[in-house]
């Protein structure tokens, strides 16, 4: 599913118009994001919690020539799925 199904879903699941779903939909990612950006977990009861972890730095290859560099420790996004989901995901395979 794509963004424009989700939004098609949406739309049909709230009886709003599309375009009220897409500005929701885009609204909520949008605090989210700029949430988690800032070092704070979205907790969302029964579907999971975004947050950022750390990456530790590395050694890594450049594949094209075959040297060794270090690839510097970096901030990533995190999605950890929820009990329910999970149990939702392992009933409907």
């Amino acid at each position: 599913m794509n963004k424009a199904e989700l939004v098609e879903q949406l739309a049909k699941k709230t009886n709003l118009p599309k375009i009220q779903s897409e500005s929701v939909l885009n609204a909520a990612l949008e605090i989210i994001q700029s949430a988690v950006s800032k070092g704070e977990d979205v907790k969302l009861v029964g579907f999971g919690t975004f947050d950022q972890t750390v990456r530790k730095s590395r050694n890594g290859r450049n594949p094209k020539t075959g040297t060794t560099l270090v690839i510097p420790e970096s901030r990533v996004p995190r999605f950890r799925p929820g009990k329910e989901f999970k149990n939702l995901v392992k009933i409907n395979p």
